[in-house]
C-alpha cells in the first residue's frame, strides 16, 4: 500500500496500471501452476470444480508467452512490478514467519490490524480482546 502511494505521487496512473497488470498476470500464472501441481501431487483430494488439465496447460502456455513478451518489451515496468511484490516479503517475515516476537511487536501489529479493520469497516468482535487479557 505504501509503495502504491509513493508510485501514485511520483508517476502517472497509466504507469501504475502497467505495474499492477504485470503483477496480476504473474499471480494468475503462479495460481495456475499451483493448480497443476496439486492435481499432480494430490489427485485424490476433493475438488468442487474439476476441469480437464488441457485448459490450464493451454492457459499457462499463453501466459508464459505474454509474460516473456512483457519482460522483453517493458523490462523496467516489469522490474518495478517485481519490486512492488518484493516489498511484501519483509511484512510476511515480520507478521507471519517470525513466531517468537517480543510483546511490543505483537501489540504494534495487533493495533495496526485493528486500525486497518476499522478503516475498511471490517472490524471483528475479537478486535481489542488481546489487550484486555
Amino acid at each position: 500500500c505504501l509503495a502504491t502511494l509513493i508510485i501514485m505521487l511520483v508517476g502517472d496512473t497509466y504507469t501504475l496500471i502497467n505495474y499492477v497488470s504485470f503483477i496480476n498476470y504473474l499471480c494468475y500464472g503462479v495460481t495456475i501452476i499451483g493448480l497443476i501441481v496439486l492435481r499432480w501431487k494430490k489427485p485424490k483430494i476433493f475438488r468442487p470444480i474439476k476441469v480437464n488439465l488441457l485448459i490450464p496447460i493451454t492457459y499457462l502456455a499463453f501466459w508464459a508467452f505474454l509474460l516473456i513478451f512483457s519482460l522483453y518489451s517493458e523490462p523496467i515496468v516489469c522490474g518495478v512490478g517485481l519490486i512492488i511484490i518484493l516489498t511484501g516479503v519483509p511484512v510476511f517475515f515480520l507478521g507471519v514467519y517470525w513466531r517468537n516476537k517480543p510483546k511490543c511487536v505483537n501489540r504494534l501489529i495487533e493495533s495496526m490490524t485493528c486500525w486497518g479493520q476499522k478503516l475498511c469497516f471490517v472490524v471483528y468482535p475479537q478486535c481489542g480482546s488481546a489487550r484486555e487479557e
